[in-house]
């Protein structure tokens, strides 16, 4: 069974930085396509960065692309969302995604959902 389980979230000002992780038990992150999405209230699904595994590609979404990073640590089964010069917009439920069907940034094509972690970002 695979497990996804997020840490990191909360409150920040506007300008300020914050990295969620996200570990992967059960499975590794190097077999399968990868992605990180957010929910706002009242708005859908966004996704915001996603990666194919066959050839290590990877998307940013132009909301937050050149402020937020994806890395992963492999020995860990683990991937951080890096997110910089954050702002009120950002505020959302963050979610990371993983399947071997998954593809670019449709979300029922993702099977393993984390937990979810909200971010508030202040003005």
């Amino acid at each position: 069974q695979v497990q996804l389980v997020e840490s990191g979230g909360g409150s920040v000002q506007s300008g300020e930085s914050m990295t969620m992780s996200c570990e992967a038990s059960g499975s590794s992150f190097d077999q399968w396509p990868l992605a990180w999405f957010r929910q706002a209230p009242g708005k859908e699904r966004e996704g915001i960065w996603c990666s194919r595994n066959n050839d290590g590609r990877e998307l940013y979404s132009d909301s937050v692309k050149g402020r937020f990073t994806m890395t992963k640590d492999k020995a860990k089964n683990t991937m951080y969302l890096q997110m910089n010069m954050l702002k009120p917009e950002d505020s959302a439920e963050y979610f990371c995604a993983a399947g071997p069907w998954g593809h670019g940034f449709y979300g029922p094509s993702y099977d393993y959902w984390s937990q979810g972690t909200r971010i508030t970002v202040s003005s």
